[in-house]
This record gives C-alpha cells, sequence and structure tokens, in this order.
C-alpha cells in the first residue's frame, strides 16, 4: 500500500518552485529531486546537496559570469571588506543562499585577513621567498639537507592554508574542519551551479599612515601649567 502511494504522489509547479526558491537549483533538479523523494521537501534538499557535491568539480569549469559584490563593514568602521563572487545565472545571484554565502564570505575577510583568493594566485616570488626562510632557520637548526626537502612542504602547505582564502579554516566552523573551499562546495552542491570567488579587497582605518606619536604627560603638563597662568 506505502509503495502504491509512493508511486502516485503528483509534483506540482508549486512545489518545484517553492523548492528552487530554497535552494536556487534548477527546475528540471529540482523536479527529479521531488520525484525521488516522493515530494518530501526537506528531503529533496539533502538530495540536491548529495548530489552536487558529487560533480561540484564538474561545475567548475563552466562560465560564470553573473554574480553579486558584497561588502562587510565591522568594528564600528574599523575594518571594511569588498568581495566580488560570481555565479552562472541573474537567478543564482539573487538567491538568499547565495546572498548569505557572499556576505559569509566578506565576514571571514574581516576576520582572517587573507592574502589571495586561491594557491594559483600565489607568486613564485612568495614561494622561492618563503621556501629560502625555511631553509635557512632548518640549516641554523643543525638540520641535514634530506630532512629539509621533507619538512620544507609541510611548512609551505601551512602557510599557504594561513594566507589563501578559500584555505582557511571557515570562520563558523567552530571545529576548523571545514574550509572556505568546502562551504563554496556545499552552497555549489544545493544551487547547482559553479560558484567562483573571483576577488577582494580588505581595508583597515588608517592602514599605511603615519601616526604622530604623541606625549599625553607633557600635554597634560602643558595644560596644568597654562591654567595657572
Amino acid at each position: 500500500m506505502d509503495e502504491e502511494k509512493k508511486k502516485t504522489v503528483e509534483i506540482t509547479s508549486a512545489m518545484v518552485k517553492e523548492l528552487r526558491e530554497k535552494t536556487g537549483a534548477g527546475m528540471m533538479d529540482c523536479k527529479k529531486a521531488l520525484i525521488e523523494c516522493n515530494g518530501d521537501l526537506e528531503k529533496s534538499i539533502d538530495w540536491l546537496r548529495q548530489k552536487g557535491l558529487a560533480s561540484a568539480g564538474k561545475k567548475a569549469s563552466r562560465s560564470a559570469t553573473e554574480g553579486a559584490v558584497g561588502s562587510y563593514i565591522h568594528l564600528g568602521g574599523k575594518i571594511g571588506v569588498i568581495v566580488e563572487v560570481n555565479c552562472e545565472t541573474d537567478f543564482t545571484a539573487k538567491n538568499e543562499k547565495f546572498q548569505a554565502l557572499v556576505k559569509d564570505i566578506a565576514m571571514q575577510i574581516a576576520w582572517s585577513n587573507p592574502e589571495y583568493v586561491r594557491r594559483e594566485d600565489v607568486p613564485e616570488e612568495w614561494l622561492d621567498r618563503e621556501k629560502a626562510i625555511y631553509r635557512a632557520q632548518l640549516h641554523e637548526q643543525g638540520k641535514p639537507e634530506a630532512m629539509m626537502d621533507k619538512i620544507i612542504p609541510g611548512k609551505i602547505d601551512k602557510r599557504l592554508k594561513e594566507i589563501c582564502l578559500l584555505d582557511q579554516p571557515f570562520f563558523r566552523d567552530s571545529e576548523g574542519k571545514r574550509s572556505v573551499q568546502d562551504e563554496v562546495n556545499a552552497a555549489v552542491a544545493i544551487i547547482g551551479e559553479n560558484i567562483q570567488v573571483r576577488r577582494f579587497t580588505r581595508y583597515v582605518l588608517g592602514e599605511g599612515m603615519k601616526k604622530e606619536a604623541k606625549d599625553f604627560a607633557a600635554e597634560v603638563a602643558a595644560a596644568v601649567s597654562a591654567g595657572k597662568k
């Protein structure tokens, strides 16, 4: 009886529309998810995630020229971030889940101060300089050359996870197990489109400005002296 009931569940356009609004996934994917899950909305969302995660890598090669520029201001205007995140369609760019992802990425940048979006953006000169520094440190410690060649790649990898946005631990994951790239992949799984973080700028109030050193003790003494006249 239950099997017969499952087979006769009618998937309406309203159900497809609701699932699409919740996930941002394409209409055909939403319809297929609802069919596979017998009209159960929550199970359909999970189904889309499971299928999407498996194909996230394939989607990375697709053109992503739509998207949104997001911003975040922190510490009462002391830190500001602007970030561009791209997707494939204007529909997805307006989706709540996509907009939330953009906001989270802007907050991540404010919190963790990355230097680059991804490892591929890191200049060779930076890598060569870091390797030379680590090699000199290990030489001072008396490590043999053969050991250095095994230690240095691990140190470089750890440093890249600090300065590359997509490699950083996602700030909302208290256990530190999920990276920013993992969070992007999860959004790709739900939405069903290629999503790419293109670029960002992080501003810190007064950064790079030479601040005048003030002798507050001298100022107070001068004020007291002036008051006695």
